[in-house]
């Protein structure tokens, strides 16, 4: 496969995503990639990756600032999957193109009863690399 899959999502900056300053809050950035992840995985039919896959490492470049009323367009693509951790790699733009934050976020697979990460299950390999 030449590529991993992705999803966006589109969101205006709403009041309460602003801070003091009048520009998006920094974990504004956070929650809009995590819609786009949802999103992600509701399109790949794994609704059971977000109660067994914690973050072990999140990472955001802020570049450009973002303001109450724009509108933005978060988009996650997964960039690395290993046996039991799986990196997304992100970016937010907004309405004009201009990138105002990117990163990643790693998770790994911790299943349901367990205290350490385990293998991805072979449906979950499958969806993610499209096979």
């Amino acid at each position: 496969m030449d590529r991993f899959p992705e999803a966006c999502v589109e969101r205006t900056v709403e009041w309460v995503d602003t801070d003091a300053s009048g520009h998006q809050h920094n974990s504004a950035i956070l929650r809009w990639v995590e819609a786009a992840e949802a999103e992600l995985f509701r399109s790949l039919e794994l609704p059971d990756y977000f109660p067994s896959a914690p973050r072990v490492q999140q990472v955001i470049n802020y570049q450009a600032k973002l303001w109450f009323g724009q509108r933005i367009t978060a988009t996650v693509r997964i960039q690395a999957l290993g046996r039991t951790s799986l990196t997304m790699a992100f970016q937010v733009t907004s309405d004009a193109g201009e990138v105002a934050a990117h990163g990643t976020v790693t998770t790994v697979h911790v299943p349901n009863g367990s205290t350490t990460a385990r293998p991805w299950p072979e449906h979950f390999v499958k969806a993610v690399q499209g096979s």
